[in-house]
């Protein structure tokens, strides 16, 4: 999402890696952060959004060893074995505090519990963290809830009918 009036080419490059993180349950874990604007033109004063986890680039890392930092340092799992690369976003980030021109890999996580440990999260993120939530598919059609990228809907219910993209989704051109 990005704010009206900013050029993207003004922006700051951050490599990230983000995780579709599914549990047992078929549940989609995300992140709710409060945004540094409004979320929702026609819903002044909304800034709650749902992100995955996952984050940016360190020097040296490859996106696979930084989507399984990150995954250790937002949830406490570890061990995982990540799954393919499902999409890919590039595009203008102004919804945090450090507003970038993000370059997201989105891999296929399975989690072999639903149990997580949130602790270091606050520590690690610029932006306030409001809650941290598993989400079954039906759930996300909530109409209250906004979703960073709005894919991720679309994406997830594809996953757990088995329709996995043999390439990666572009979650940049996504409704």
């Amino acid at each position: 999402m990005s704010a009206p009036g900013i050029n993207p080419t003004d922006l700051p490059a951050r490599e990230t890696a983000r995780a579709i993180l599914i549990d047992p349950a078929d549940r989609l874990l995300l992140i709710c952060y409060e945004a540094s604007r409004d979320v929702d033109p026609a819903r002044p004063g909304k800034r709650d959004f749902w992100y995955t986890p996952g984050g940016g680039r360190e020097p040296g890392e490859t996106p696979q060893q930084t989507c399984l930092r990150e995954l250790a340092e937002e949830t406490g799992l570890s061990g995982l074995t990540l799954g393919p690369v499902v999409a890919r976003r590039a595009c203008p980030q102004t919804l945090f505090a450090r507003k970038c021109f993000v370059r997201e890999t989105y891999f296929l996580v399975r989690a072999p519990h639903d149990r997580i440990d949130t602790s270091r999260l606050q520590e690690t993120e610029g932006d306030p963290v409001l809650d941290v939530r598993w989400w079954e598919a039906g759930a996300l059609d909530v109409p209250d809830i906004v979703i960073d990228p709005t894919g991720i809907r679309a994406l997830f219910l594809d996953i757990l009918a088995g329709r996995i993209p043999a390439t990666p989704r572009d979650l940049a051109a996504a409704p």
